[in-house]
């Protein structure tokens, strides 16, 4: 009887401990496909800029200044001093997906990620008939280059919508809107896109030059005006560039002599901005390029905080000036948003140069023709630019997020072919038109 009983008590217990063991394995089966959100670091995680340390010198040099919300000290990212360059892309590859199941995340949009991919429709205009608005010098159409594969590729994001752009449909949804560009050449570059772009590249004598509106006409005399804007009639539409390499105050301390020195004022915005900021509706920022000695010697530019010489050996150093600058005008925007409820801002992130062997001046070139040699796709989380994403973090600025997809397109640049081939420099820095500066603004245009 004892040993009847004893064997009918373990038939009971056996379902029972099974049941405990299944529970068990599937606990352990979804704990090694989903880690814990410790394992996972977010894109404020992996690259954080100096940015309680910026904004420490900026309220005790500047009261201007509009400082983040309060938030833990992270650890800090080196900055590039001296040469001003990019910071260190992080593409990854295949094997180093997110790793958490995709059915288990809400499919977000994002037009940073995605892939490049053929398109027989490309180009979206000729290089050839684009002369008004296209500066020869980046035409590729019009030099000696032979292969012209790069512009057939179009940027698909993952998990977002992305129309083909069409002219007629831009302007009208940008109907009595001003579109203003303001930043460096590559600035420059992407608003002649964008002229291109929206005429198809055709000579339109409809169109006009509203530059005088914005004071952007060039003295007499002089190589170029400090930017161009031009108005679509039909539409009432108007897109102008401004030259502001630095995205600060640029004040000649002597205005009678042509070899004065600059005032480069770190914690000002341009005044053009101050001036006509009411009349923008779209605002696109990018700096980056200028921001290396050679550059500040050249123009003269002394920085200035405070209305004074910078006096602080916290902001000697390029990278840190370049930092706090990025920093101020971000939050200057952002303070001025709620005056102006209809502006839309974005900051687009750095454009890559695609030195090999040596900078400009030591040989450096880039001599790659073949697309997508270094691959098609880009899967990241975080920005590849961690000094513009930090900067608009915590404001209502968008990021124009294009340094990851334009790395991958270093065949896409003037490259031996640019006007100063013939001393010797290639052009690894900016993009041969139509090209990948069209991509930029097919992301802006799907964010307007």
């Amino acid at each position: 009887m004892k040993g009847g009983n004893f064997n009918r008590a373990r038939g009971k217990h056996l379902p029972f401990t099974l049941l405990i063991i299944i529970c068990m394995t599937i606990l352990l089966w979804s704990y090694e496909r989903k880690p814990t959100d410790t394992s996972i670091l977010s894109t404020q995680d992996q690259f954080v800029l100096p940015t309680s340390e910026v904004f420490k010198v900026a309220s005790q040099i500047s009261g201007d200044l509009v400082k983040p919300q309060d938030r833990p000290a992270k650890e800090s990212l080196a900055v590039h001093e001296e040469t001003g360059d990019q910071p260190k892309l992080h593409i990854t590859e295949e094997s180093d997906k997110y790793s958490a199941s995709s059915s288990e995340k809400k499919a977000v949009c994002d037009y940073a990620k995605g892939r490049w991919v053929l398109d027989s429709t490309r180009p979206l205009y000729s290089g050839f008939k684009c002369k008004r608005w296209l500066s020869e010098m980046w035409a590729c159409r019009l030099t000696q280059r032979p292969d012209f594969g790069y512009e057939a590729y179009r940027w698909q994001p993952e998990n977002c919508y992305m129309p083909d752009f069409e002219r007629s449909a831009f302007l009208k949804r940008m109907q009595d809107k001003t579109i203003a560009f303001v930043g460096d050449s590559l600035g420059r570059q992407q608003f002649q896109s964008l002229m291109c772009m929206v005429t198809g590249g055709e000579e339109s004598t409809e169109v006009e030059d509203v530059g005088s509106e914005y004071g952007l006409i060039a003295p007499e005399g002089a190589f170029r005006p400090d930017g161009w804007a031009f108005r679509f009639p039909e539409t009432n539409t108007t897109i102008l560039y401004y030259w502001s390499s630095c995205l600060c105050d640029l004040e000649p301390l002597n205005a009678t002599d042509p070899a004065t020195e600059v005032a480069m004022h770190l914690d000002r915005p341009p005044s053009f901005l101050e001036r006509f900021l009411d009349r923008f509706d779209v605002l696109i920022l990018n700096t980056g390029h200028h921001w290396n000695r050679g550059k500040l010697r050249a123009n003269r530019w002394v920085m200035y905080v405070n209305g004074k010489p910078n006096q602080d050996k916290r902001l000697a150093p390029m990278g840190s000036a370049k930092n706090f600058t990025i920093f101020n005008i971000a939050r200057w925007v952002d303070s001025q948003l709620p005056s102006h409820p209809r502006l839309k801002a974005f900051f687009r992130t750095i454009s890559p140069r695609h030195f090999f062997n040596g900078e400009w001046n030591t040989g450096g070139s880039c001599e790659n023709t073949t697309p997508l040699a270094r691959g098609s796709e880009v899967k990241q989380d975080e920005s590849s630019d961690p000094v513009i994403s930090s900067a608009v973090r915590d404001t209502k600025l968008k990021l124009l997020d294009i340094t990851a997809l334009s790395h991958l397109r270093d065949e896409g640049h003037l490259s031996r072919y640019s006007v100063k081939a013939a001393v010797g420099i290639q052009d690894c820095l900016h993009w041969c038109l139509p090209g990948i500066p069209d991509t930029w603004n097919e992301i802006l245009a799907a964010q307007v």
